[in-house]
């Protein structure tokens, strides 16, 4: 039964058919042609968002879409040049510390592509810079949003492996910092090896202050964030809820740049993205029922333990699985298919739960950036209107610090266990 429904979603995969869509359509021939009952595909497919910590999932996009109409990214790149414009490459190592604020409001990767792409890119080719390292760059520093707080991979990944969503929220700050750091690390080598340009950007100290006036309200919206995580006062969803209240308030009342036609069109795009998020999320409920009425998860356990019972062995083995994996299937899907499977074998084999839910995203993540299925090259591409292979030839470089992150991340469990663990006693 597994073998045919594998099988039947390879082949629809192969034929381009949305990744919704094939693991709906082959979970219910499966269904039908095994006389299962029918019910089960309305059943499984509701219950799977019947889940408090997915209603997070539309609310961060929401409140990431609203900032972004208000024009926060603005206001935060234009901060951060002034503060690091002396430096060569200044421009660049902005574009890196800018997708790490702005990851503290999104979520996603692609919401950062989408709201900070086409600005970096433009202001780095202004200065001089290459077209294919500045989208390389930015597609690369997009990956820091799904690991930092609030991250939607990682909401899901929690909410499909039965993982604390708080603790894995913080577990992800220490690596995304880990990863900022290594990314602006191999600009500073670039920059001085390849002679990058310094900005043209000359403020004043009054200049600085005051656009850090303006950009405080946006700035403290990460902190408001992790602060309610750590202190308890919120769960993911509530911390959601507050994040939109508190972009609709700055909006109105602080910015003053924020209309009712802009709240529509956010809503809109909220709608879209989430449509689209939750309809793999109930397709793939059906898929891993199937998988797991077919016992392949308790099978994967134990082919997974028969090959070692070391968890260092059995990380690596699922890093290379993971990367294949994000190579042609989008990453929420993978999660949703996949960490049911994997998670229980390498919990019992030692592996601990908030340091395994951050590879697994992290994996996932770098395979945003590889082709044939790499949606941030995809996006990247469409909105700086630059050919596909130009991008992939720029996020060639990049693979460097992404890879070295990931290593030291399975490598080292206390960059992941050490802050939730200090934090949520």
């Amino acid at each position: 039964m597994s073998l045919v429904l594998l099988t039947l979603f390879l082949v629809l995969l192969v034929a381009g058919v949305p990744v919704a869509v094939c693991l709906g359509l082959s979970s219910a021939t499966v269904i039908v042609a095994y006389s299962l009952p029918v019910s089960v595909l309305a059943q499984r497919s509701l219950n799977a968002l019947d889940s408090s910590p997915l209603l997070a999932v539309p609310l961060f996009i929401l409140a990431a879409n609203l900032l972004n109409a208000v024009g926060v990214t603005t206001h935060l790149f234009d901060l951060v040049r002034m503060i690091f414009g002396r430096f060569r490459g200044a421009v660049a190592q902005v574009s890196v510390f800018v997708s790490l604020i702005f990851s503290g409001i999104s979520g996603a990767a692609l919401a950062d592509i989408g709201a900070l792409g086409a600005v970096q890119v433009d202001q780095m080719k202004r200065q001089g810079y290459r077209e294919d390292f500045a989208a390389g760059l930015t597609v690369a520093a997009a990956t820091i949003g799904p690991i930092f707080p609030p991250s939607i991979p990682i909401i899901i990944y929690a909410a499909v492996a039965n993982v604390s969503a708080i603790k894995l929220l913080l577990a992800g700050i220490v690596p995304a910092l880990l990863l900022t750091a290594l990314l602006m690390v191999q600009v500073a080598l670039i920059a001085r090896f390849k002679g990058l340009p310094r900005d043209d950007i000359s403020p004043s100290r009054s200049d600085v202050l005051r656009k850090f006036a303006i950009s405080f309200p946006a700035l403290l919206a990460p902190v408001l964030l992790i602060g309610g995580l750590v202190s308890g006062l919120f769960g993911p969803t509530e911390v959601a809820g507050v994040t939109v209240v508190y972009a609709l308030a700055i909006g109105f009342f602080i910015y003053r740049s924020l209309t009712l036609s802009a709240v529509i069109a956010a809503l809109r795009q909220t709608a879209e993205a989430t449509a689209n998020i939750l309809l793999i999320v109930s397709a793939a409920a059906l898929f891993a029922w199937v998988l797991t009425l077919d016992q392949v998860p308790t099978k994967a356990s134990g082919f997974l333990l028969g090959l070692s019972d070391n968890p260092l062995v059995l990380l690596f083995l699922i890093n290379l699985l993971l990367l294949a994996v994000g190579m042609v299937l989008e990453s929420i899907a993978a999660i949703l298919i996949l960490a049911p499977i994997i998670a229980p074998a390498l919990t019992l084999a030692g592996v601990d739960p908030l340091q395994l839910g951050i590879v697994f995203v992290l994996n996932l993540m770098i395979g945003l950036l590889t082709p044939p299925v790499g949606m941030s090259l995809y996006m990247i591409s469409i909105i700086t209107r630059m050919p596909i292979s130009t991008v992939i030839r720029g996020v060639l470089p990049f693979f460097i610090p992404l890879i070295l992150a990931l290593i030291v991340v399975t490598l080292v469990p206390a960059i992941s266990t050490w802050l939730p663990n200090i934090l949520m006693k």
